[in-house]
């Protein structure tokens, strides 16, 4: 079923002809909960990945850089909660086991930091059913995978991208390796169809030049409307156009960690505002005033914050900077 943004309630490029020029296309992905097929676009889907490829790890420490002691679970049991289990479970290795128990019972655990961690799919992008995206010269798939533990470094999980032409796989890897516990279940994506919708959109307050952004606030405390909530980024899911707003702390100068070029914003994913003005009309029909958090992948980074992907922008296939937004 198609998703359709509501009109803004107001047309900034008229307001503010310096915002006309500032205008981007952004695709919002309106992840909706499904059973997508390696051959969709998804969150939380199956990849189409090729079985001569070996799956990916974290090699990172998973525990003794925490200033607290996560409780941890197991995938299988999240799965089962979620009704989305099938057969039975792998059973666990003995390791896992004392790590889980011990976890359960506050303690940290630096044992299972050791062990190299399998990754899970966060998303899978056809660039023929995303128009905003991107891809380097000769490939037109993105998949995004991640370590389903905080990570040091801003307490978010470690991102990879993995950028592929979809007609050179011959084979797909069926059965994935997979980690047996995870720190957090909100790190596991619901499978999701997408949904996917092009929109314009503009600049983000702090990348608006400074005379025009404080013109703005005026207006805003004039018209009792808020620039950067409904009329600026939409929230949720979405891919290219401008980056997300920062809206915990000032914002951070990022570069490329291999060749120190600026970063671009690829991919954004946020996981509340279930009931704002940039809600889907089609939803708005369904459900009325009524809130649905649970057509949704379920993922929540922090307190509600935004993850932004930013990708090279010299070469997209060097590894991919995060940061919680």
């Amino acid at each position: 079923m198609a998703r359709t943004t509501p009109p803004r309630p107001v047309n900034m490029a008229e307001v503010f002809p310096e915002l006309a020029g500032m205008t981007r296309t952004t695709t919002r992905l309106h992840p909706r909960r499904g059973a997508p097929t390696v051959e969709q676009s998804s969150i939380g889907g199956p990849l189409l990945w090729p079985t001569e490829e070996p799956w990916p790890h974290c090699h990172d420490c998973h525990h003794n850089k925490y200033r607290f002691a996560p409780e941890l679970t197991s995938l299988h049991e999240v799965r089962a909660a979620r009704g989305l289990a099938t057969g039975e479970p792998c059973p666990l290795s003995a390791a896992d086991l004392e790590t889980l128990r011990r976890s359960r019972e506050g303690v940290p655990v630096a044992e299972h930091a050791l062990s190299p961690m399998p990754l899970l799919p966060v998303a899978q992008l056809y660039a023929t059913e995303i128009p905003d995206l991107v891809c380097p010269p000769g490939v037109d798939l993105l998949q995004v995978l991640w370590c389903p533990f905080d990570h040091e470094d801003d307490y978010t999980p470690n991102v990879w991208l993995y950028w592929r032409r979809a007609a050179d796989i011959e084979q797909v890897l069926l059965e994935p390796p997979e980690p047996a516990l995870v720190v957090d279940e909100e790190f596991v994506p619901h499978p999701c169809v997408l949904n996917p919708e092009r929109i314009i959109e503009f600049p983000p307050s702090h990348l608006i030049p400074q005379n025009l952004a404080e013109r703005i606030r005026e207006w805003e405390q004039e018209r009792h409307m808020d620039y950067d909530d409904d009329l600026s980024i939409p929230p949720g899911w979405k891919v290219g156009g401008w980056e997300s707003m920062w809206t915990f702390g000032d914002p951070i100068q990022l570069g490329c960690e291999q060749c120190g070029a600026d970063v671009e914003p690829l991919l954004m994913m946020e996981g509340g505002n279930f009931t704002s003005s940039w809600r889907a009309v089609e939803d708005n029909a369904e459900l009325g005033e009524v809130p649905d958090p649970e057509s949704h992948p379920g993922v929540r980074i922090g307190r509600d914050y935004t993850l932004q992907i930013y990708c090279c922008g010299r070469d997209r296939r060097h590894p991919c900077v995060t940061a919680m937004q």
